[in-house]
């Protein structure tokens, strides 16, 4: 909370302690700050931490309609998401409404197609879909799912999509590929009572599952196809973003909505094997697992051990490898505790930390205290659902 600034209105975090400019994103900035605040609240029992997510919703309410970016991650999307999250743990009427602002700007943008030329998840169709749908808008949830359909690409195994309009290579996993806009078709089909676009989830994840080259034991999928050429860019991962533990979520939810079928269960086996024998959190070689954080590093992962240990009762041991990985690499100074990730090609290689989801302190905060919950047999849900993270059954 130390890195929190007054501006005014209420409170807003920069995306680090060295940064001038806070921003109002669910991805780097306040509103991914505002859940882990809310669990805090909940676990401590400590009335300063509800103050400040008020204080700090307050803040994000105040730029819903001048913020440029529609996305889940990037925008008012997924500043609704953390209002509406406020609204409801703290029965906070003003974010409450400052959520139906947001969702009206989100209307008034739509131009019949969609909100840019995105179709992925963190910035497109697909997330801004999901926040609806968590918003209570099943109509606007259904008109951004609507361009999937006409722009399907037919693969050999099912179907894919653009990343954005023009883009080469097809991306496969949750945050920028065909398995966030699976995610998304799914949950507002079941939603919606929506055959067709079950389906085309159905189809997409086809596609995805026939790139496998784990074997009949595991599940890894190449980034890309054509590989993405950047140099910091792996083939493969196994963060939430674009490897392995994302794609186990997206099995979850097909698993939830398709009970019948054990094809999906098996898959999130399979998942939940490769991740286990990869040696993560292990800093195996230079920029094998450098990230500490909830997007693409191993508070992510441990997201999918926690919903193991509540659905299967057989994450907890990784999930405390996990844990105790991320208290050793904590560290402290002035402003209290905090992570710093690592980038082997940048000189400094020790990033400074950051504050928010992605890959800052929030996304790392929420997730050890989950763990705590969970381990002290209290309620493992999150004060605030994440729209693209399926709750234990």
């Amino acid at each position: 909370m130390k890195a929190a600034r007054d501006v005014g209105h209420g409170l807003a975090w920069p995306y680090n302690l060295a940064a001038e400019q806070v921003t109002p994103t669910l991805y780097s900035g306040t509103s991914g700050v505002l859940p882990a605040l809310l669990d805090a609240w909940r676990y401590f029992a400590d009335d300063r931490y509800a103050d400040a997510a008020s204080r700090g919703a307050r803040s994000v309410a105040a730029v819903v309609g001048e913020w440029e970016n529609s996305g889940l991650y990037t925008g008012v999307a997924g500043m609704a998401v953390a209002l509406r999250g406020v609204h409801r743990t703290l029965g906070d009427t003003a974010a409450g409404a400052a959520a139906d602002r947001a969702l009206d700007v989100l209307r008034s943008r739509f131009d019949g197609e969609g909100w840019n030329d995105s179709y992925e998840l963190i910035v497109g169709n697909a997330g801004i879909a999901l926040a609806a749908l968590e918003c209570g808008d099943l109509d606007l949830a259904q008109r951004a799912v609507a361009r999937y359909a006409r722009t399907a690409e037919t693969t050999a195994a099912g179907v894919q999509w653009e990343i954005r309009a023009g883009a080469v290579p097809r991306l496969h996993h949750i945050s920028h590929g065909t398995l966030g806009i699976v995610y998304a078709l799914a949950a507002v089909g079941r939603a919606a009572d929506r055959p067709d676009l079950l389906d085309l989830a159905l189809a997409g994840a086809a596609d995805v599952v026939a790139r496998d080259e784990a074997g009949p034991d595991g599940f890894l999928v190449a980034h890309s196809d054509p590989q993405q050429e950047h140099e910091k860019i792996e083939r493969h991962s196994y963060g939430w973003c674009h490897g392995t533990a994302g794609d186990a979520q997206v099995f979850r939810l097909l698993s939830h909505i398709r009970a019948d079928d054990s094809a999906w269960p098996a898959l999130v086996d399979r998942c939940w094997h490769t991740l286990v024998e990869s040696g993560v959190p292990r800093r195996i070689r230079p920029g094998f697992w450098d990230n500490n954080g909830r997007c693409c590093g191993t508070a992510g992962v441990l997201a999918l051990a926690c919903d193991r240990q509540v659905e299967r009762g057989d994450g907890g041991d990784f999930a405390d490898v996990l844990v105790t990985d991320l208290a050793v690499r904590a560290r402290t100074d002035d402003n209290g505790i905090s992570w710093s990730n690592f980038e082997h090609r940048e000189t400094p290689s020790d990033l400074a930390p950051t504050t928010g989801w992605s890959m800052g302190n929030a996304g790392i905060i929420r997730e050890l205290l989950r763990h705590a919950r969970i381990t002290s047999n209290r309620d493992p849900r999150y004060a605030v659902p994440f729209p693209d993270h399926p709750p234990t059954h």
